[in-house]
């Protein structure tokens, strides 16, 4: 009789609260020592203080497959099904975190896809830090709105199977739920414009001036083999022309070595032989060809005497 649901309960998506969970982890939660001792008994207003007593979250653990306090409530709730007004107190009080993580998690699973984004998705802006306990034992830092996050996208979790969500953009079309805006759209959007504006800054930057269109249209493939066409050209021209300038060189020297020389040449020659060098050699030949002769001369009156 302890774990049977009230009388007075709805039933929740077709069945009984209870059946959310599943029968082994159901059972495994009964047989617990938190179960028998904290959870006896439970009515929505002492539910309020064990919730408060909690310092983590998760689902269960070990190889016994021992159940967390955390799942245990989740259960009692789902047991006594509280009223509404006391799940969104708990959920929208900000000053237990350990208390808004259990109603979010109960409000999950017994509430309409409409209600569930409505007041789950203000909990986004709440980054405080708690503690998860996974299966093998080992506590994990998460934050209030990674655990919100987990619940809404998640199709199990903390060993739960979570009812099937609709899928939000088809409420927004529908009409039930406006646009979701953001708390950091107001941060991206002015970043958002500088870099639209500093893309445009790259854009007008990047754009080639008239000055570099000239150069790449001047540097195309087409033009480039004109241009070494020309310098084929120019090269064979001038190596013709430096051919033409050798073979006139050679024939002018020809010329001259063949030709008589000219009267300028003779009278260098002339001046040449002239030089006062060679006219002062001259006088001393003459004087010495005269002292001979009177020698001999003398000579021979002498013998003739």
């Amino acid at each position: 009789m302890a774990n049977k649901t009230v009388k007075d309960a709805v039933a929740v998506h077709g069945s009984d609260p209870q059946h959310i969970i599943d029968a082994i982890v159901r059972q495994r939660i009964r047989d617990s020592i938190y179960w028998k001792e904290e959870c006896f008994a439970l009515t929505a207003e002492r539910v309020v203080d064990k919730a408060m007593a909690l310092k983590y979250v998760g689902g269960v653990y070990g190889g016994n497959v021992k159940p967390t306090p955390f799942l245990c409530l989740v259960l009692k709730l789902l047991q006594i099904q509280p009223e509404k007004e006391i799940i969104m107190e708990f959920i929208r009080q900000e000053e237990f975190k350990y208390v808004r993580a259990l109603g979010a998690f109960y409000f999950r699973l017994v509430a309409t896809a409409k209600e569930i984004f409505g007041e789950l998705e203000p909990l986004y802006k709440d980054y405080r830090k708690i503690l998860f306990q996974d299966r093998m034992g080992k506590f994990e830092v998460i934050h209030v709105d990674e655990f919100i996050d987990r619940v809404l996208r998640e199709e199990r979790y903390c060993d739960v199977i979570l009812p099937r969500l609709q899928k939000r953009l088809v409420l927004e079309e529908t009409n039930e739920l406006e646009p979701r805006v953001s708390a950091l759209d107001d941060e991206i959007r002015p970043r958002e414009d500088d870099e639209t504006s500093e893309d445009e800054k790259d854009k007008k930057r990047s754009r080639p001036s008239q000055s570099d269109r000239r150069r790449e249209t001047d540097r195309s493939p087409g033009r480039e083999r004109e241009r070494r066409q020309r310098r084929r050209s120019s090269s064979s021209s001038s190596s013709s022309s430096s051919d033409s300038d050798d073979d006139r060189d050679r024939r002018r020297r020809r010329s001259r070595t063949n030709s008589p020389p000219r009267r300028q040449d003779r009278e260098r020659v002339g001046h040449r032989r002239q030089s006062p060098s060679d006219s002062r050699n001259r006088d001393h030949r003459g004087n010495d060809r005269q002292s001979d002769r009177r020698g001999r001369d003398s000579s021979e009156r002498s013998y003739r005497r």
